[in-house]
């Protein structure tokens, strides 16, 4: 299915950038209480729009790890979770958090998520973006070690371009 924004590129299909990202390994990134993601990859030229799930293959620790934004911190015995995913709603209700009424009295804190992934070179020239459908608060998301940025509202979504940070052929890590 072809999408055009006015007076932008066109844009590719999830399930395809999806397809090639399966070639390499799945881990994780983001914030408490994700939504969802997906990576949105356009060529330069006309080809069509492409909008791949990101949703499996994302790795996940409830707690504030130094350093889980840098490519090759070691996440294996993290959790592997799919997105969405809200980790709040594992916990038990207790009316003294500091979530309160509001957040049902569940727990807060500070989440990890990391996910690995390849792009093909064939998609060399295209841009790649990675849409959340919605994070709980206080995001941040690196891609590659790189800093792409904060979201500090809760369940609204937003994108990052990961077009300048890529590795084709190798492997990408996104962390948060």
């Amino acid at each position: 299915m072809t999408h055009s924004k006015e007076g932008s590129a066109n844009w590719i299909t999830r399930r395809e950038v999806l397809a090639q990202a399966a070639l390499g390994a799945a881990a994780a990134a983001v914030s408490p209480y994700l939504g969802g993601a997906q990576v949105l990859a356009a060529p330069a030229g006309p080809a069509p729009r492409s909008r791949e799930s990101f949703d499996f293959g994302w790795k996940f620790l409830q707690a504030d790890a130094a350093g889980a934004q840098i490519p090759n911190f070691a996440d294996a015995s993290w959790r592997d979770v799919d997105l969405p995913h809200d980790w709040s709603i594992e916990g038990a209700f207790d009316q003294a958090a500091p979530s309160s009424g509001p957040g049902a009295y569940l727990p807060t804190g500070i989440g990890w998520y990391r996910k690995r992934f390849r792009v093909a070179a064939s998609d060399r020239g295209r841009v790649v973006l990675l849409e959340f459908d919605g994070v709980y608060q206080n995001s941040e998301v690196w891609i590659n070690g790189q800093y792409l940025g904060l979201r500090p509202y809760g369940y609204v979504p937003f994108d990052y371009d990961l077009t300048p940070y890529l590795k084709f052929d190798a492997e990408n890590v996104v962390a948060g």
